[in-house]
């Protein structure tokens, strides 16, 4: 697996405001237009989903992906990582949150990404930092909103 691309963003909502978003995996379809459907496959005990099937379209990447999700580091940080794609053969990640007051948020995403087709690493990282920077973009119009 690649090295991780990472990108930072502050949101002007509580932590616990962007943790309900980040964490309703399903509802993501509604603020990011790179996810065309996310449906959870599998839940843990406390109801969180473990196991999503996502469409994605992402400009050049467009793919179908079933992503595990590990929620042992939350609520500061929610990983994932690929179960099965069409096209991708690995893609893992984080979203990292904190507070840094009562209304402000910081949060880093984490991406990295292989595809089953020879693409230079300076192509691929470039993909997956416009990826980032697009998704931390919309979370922020949608976390202020």
């Amino acid at each position: 697996m690649s090295d991780l691309s990472t990108s930072t963003i502050s949101i002007d909502a509580p932590v616990d405001a962007v943790r309900a978003i980040l964490f309703d995996l399903a509802g993501y379809p509604s603020w990011s237009t790179a996810i065309k459907s996310a449906e959870v496959k599998a839940t843990d005990d406390q109801g969180r989903a473990t196991s999503v099937k996502v469409s994605i379209d992402a400009g050049m990447m467009k793919d179908r992906v079933l992503l595990n999700y590990d929620w042992s580091s939350a609520p500061d940080k929610l990983e994932f990582s690929l179960e099965e794609a069409d096209l991708l053969t690995a893609m893992n990640g984080a979203y990292i949150t904190k507070a840094i007051d009562a209304d402000t948020t910081s949060v880093t995403y984490e991406l990295g990404v292989e595809v089953s087709m020879p693409i230079p690493s300076m192509m691929r990282t470039k993909a997956e930092k416009a990826t980032i920077d697009q998704a931390l973009a919309q979370l922020k119009a949608h976390a202020e909103n």
